[in-house]
């Protein structure tokens, strides 16, 4: 899957499962919003220290919570209600990992919170660009083609920062292990009406 060496596409026909329940993407997705920006945070919190880094994660924030009000906003628009946060196993699975991975330095923590977001924008980025090719709504074919392409950059600026102060790490090993473990569990997923699900 080209620049986000994603080792299995999503199945098309997985739109057909969202198709049935457009209030519960559309929920799951503004909650997907939420938390990368709460996730971002964290990182901004935890490594302060390095200011470009900082700069950059601050304005993936403010679009992340802008992201989050245009999906709430088409939500109201249809007259469709925000449900309560989802769980969302696919993303607890990659915390686990990231968890494990870490051996308990700065550098290490900061290199794999740094490949977990990255993972999780790289499947985001490819599950819009299948609702936006699949999907028989024309305006969310348009909206989800438009996110993919943010997506695409919140990926790219995670895992230029996991090079960039990853000193004494592997970086690109450690992606090629990460992509190795996320071929390894998205097989269970694909079969709900989630952005991962």
């Amino acid at each position: 899957m080209g620049v986000l060496r994603l080792q299995l596409p999503t199945d098309p026909r997985w739109v057909n499962i969202v198709e049935k329940n457009i209030e519960e993407i559309l929920t799951d997705h503004a909650w997907c919003e939420q938390k990368a920006a709460t996730n971002a945070i964290t990182i901004i919190t935890n490594n302060s220290e390095h200011q470009d880094l900082v700069k950059d994660l601050l304005a993936l924030v403010k679009e992340e919570i802008d992201h989050f009000e245009q999906v709430h906003n088409l939500i109201i628009k249809r007259g469709l209600k925000l449900g309560r946060e989802r769980k969302d196993d696919y993303v607890n699975e990659l915390y686990q990992y990231m968890k494990r991975s870490a051996d308990g330095s700065r550098v290490s923590g900061l290199v794999e919170r740094l490949l977990f977001s990255a993972m999780i924008e790289a499947r985001s980025c490819e599950r819009f660009k299948v609702l936006s090719e699949n999907i028989q709504d024309e305006e969310l074919a348009v909206f989800y083609r438009e996110l993919m392409e943010s997506e695409a950059g919140h990926y790219t600026t995670f895992i230029t920062y996991a090079r960039k102060y990853g000193e004494g790490i592997d970086v690109e090993k450690r992606w090629r292990e990460w992509l190795e473990f996320e071929e390894s569990i998205i097989t269970n997923y694909g079969k709900g009406e989630t952005i991962h699900g």
